[in-house]
């Protein structure tokens, strides 16, 4: 029995209210029961039921939704692929036509090769041709010229046997006693020879002993005319240089104009040069704009006292130089004008070798080479010391520095030997007596010495290639080669066209030829090789 029964026969009996049998109350209840779970399961039913329809429409209008969205999404997906195959067909169409254009260019390329290479096989075919032409001429030939050597091979020993008996000797008798005769010929003739040339030299031994001496030493004779015109200056700094210029360039110009040579301001830091063939005047230069830097005022009438000063000093030194070179040199009654000129050349130079200490040089071994050939030494030592006495002036006046010497001497009453040697010590004026030889000869000794002077390299190369062409001029020269600074000449030799016993007078007739056509100091070697090479081929 449920509460729910107990509960209502409870109440029942409370109020006096008739109660029924219990299996009548129990129906009763379990009726209402059921009656309320049917009400409760038909209101659940209904609210389900509403719940279930607005669900539905729920999801109905979202799966419409979603559709028109998946529409849409599929839409732009299809116009968007179909823009990229748009593009890509495009791309693909451009790509195409540029590999087309390629290829037509490279069929092009390809038929004007095809074009080249059969236009050479066909140029190759014709020469293969011409070859094997010319191989069967030469072929041809070969036989023609062995058939002919045979046939003179023949006759050779034809002839040959004949002289053989002939003459009843034998070739090694027959030579043997020819050589023989040519022997005892050239015995007699050596001595005929020989006792003439004693005759000759024994009339004339002292005259000419002496030639030959003059000769021998005049070997080393030889031309420089290369000398310095310009001097430098340095500049400390590029504010000087422009204080040296002058406002619109009136201090470069005065300077010009009183030292009278050609100032240079150019790009080069740090240096201003000095031009000027009067040695003199470029030394004056020097030393005024090196004095002007020093003192810092630069401007015209500061340039002019400067320059006014430095040539007073500067002259000063050059009679203080000659006549210290007159007292060095032990020469007396000068003309005063002539020690002057001679303290000039202090400044000059000649390839870098300074000129008075070269004409003290040549003065001190034109003495020693005439005592000892028996002539007055003191003489020649005036001749030596005066020779160069024109490159003192030869700026000012025209000619060779020999010329203008000469005519110096005679103007200050000099002996005609003095003036001849300084006139003819190059060459130019013949020698009228023996101080114009030794002063030429001692001229050269000088300039030659090691160390004495610098050859400039344009020089250098010009002598070694005129020894290299006079050698080279000659038949039967294959190559020359000057080496040792031009002292020597090595000639190589053709073996075919020139034998040993012509290689004597070859090289007799090369160093005679570089005699007469080339001056240089002391002498050259020529020297001659003859190779003969035999060359075979191991197959």
């Amino acid at each position: 029995m449920t509460p729910l029964l107990i509960a209502a026969g409870e109440a029942a009996a409370s109020t006096g209210v008739q109660t029924f049998e219990l299996p009548v109350l129990i129906g009763a209840a379990a009726g209402g029961l059921v009656l309320g779970l049917v009400v409760m399961a038909l209101i659940k039913s209904a609210s389900a039921k509403a719940n279930r329809k607005t669900v539905e429409a729920e999801i109905a209008a979202l799966k419409q939704a979603a559709q028109a969205e998946a529409q849409t999404i599929r839409v732009e997906a299809e116009a968007k692929a179909k823009s990229e195959f748009i593009k890509r067909r495009e791309e693909f169409d451009r790509d195409t036509q540029e590999t087309r254009k390629e290829l037509r260019e490279e069929e092009k390329r390809v038929a004007k090769r095809e074009d080249t290479i059969d236009r050479k096989l066909d140029t190759l075919a014709a020469k293969e041709k011409n070859v094997a032409t010319a191989e069967q001429s030469i072929a041809d030939q070969k036989q023609h010229i062995e058939a002919k050597t045979k046939q003179l091979d023949e006759q050779i020993a034809q002839q040959k046997s004949q002289l053989l008996k002939i003459s009843q000797l034998t070739r090694e008798q027959a030579r043997e006693i020819l050589l023989q005769k040519i022997e005892k010929d050239v015995e007699m003739d050596a001595a005929k020879l020989i006792d003439q040339k004693l005759s000759e030299a024994r009339e004339t031994a002292e005259v000419e002993g002496r030639e030959i001496l003059l000769q021998a030493i005049q070997r080393y004779a030889s031309e420089h005319t290369a000398e310095h015109t310009v001097s430098t200056v340095d500049i400390p700094s590029d504010d000087m240089k422009g204080r040296v210029i002058g406002r619109e360039g009136r201090n470069i110009r005065a300077f010009e104009k009183a030292t009278g040579v050609d100032v240079i301001v150019d790009d080069t830091p740090g240096v201003v040069v000095c031009s000027a063939f009067d040695p003199v005047r470029r030394e004056v230069a020097r030393r005024s704009l090196e004095k002007l830097i020093q003192d810092g005022r630069i401007h015209p009438t500061r340039i002019e006292e400067v320059v006014d000063s430095v040539q007073k000093d500067v002259g000063k030194e050059i009679v203080a130089a000659g006549k210290n070179a007159v007292v060095e040199a032990n020469i007396r009654g000068l003309n005063p004008k002539l020690v002057e000129l001679l303290g000039r050349l202090q400044f000059r130079t000649s390839y870098g070798q300074n000129v008075l200490r070269h004409s003290l040089e040549v003065g001190a071994l034109s003495q020693v080479i005439a005592e000892q050939l028996g002539l007055n030494g003191e003489l020649a030592r005036r001749c030596g010391i005066l020779h160069d006495i024109g490159k003192a002036v030869d700026h000012e006046v025209e000619g060779g520095h020999p010329q203008i010497g000469g005519d110096l001497l005679r103007r200050y009453g000099e002996k005609e030997e003095v003036i001849n040697a300084a006139a003819g010590h190059h060459g130019d004026v013949e020698a009228i007596s023996a101080y114009t030889p030794i002063v030429l000869a001692a001229d050269a000794v000088s300039a030659s010495r090691p160390g004495a002077r610098r050859e400039s390299l344009e020089r250098y190369i010009q002598r070694l290639e005129k020894l290299e062409g006079i050698a080279n001029a000659f038949e039967g020269v294959k190559s020359s080669y000057a080496i040792q600074a031009g002292r020597e000449v090595r000639v190589i030799i053709d073996p075919e066209n020139v034998d040993d016993r012509l290689m004597q007078k070859v090289a007799h007739d090369i160093a005679k030829q570089i005699e007469e056509e080339m001056e240089y100091p002391g002498e050259v070697q020529v020297t001659l090789i003859r190779e003969t090479r035999c060359v075979d081929y191991a197959k």
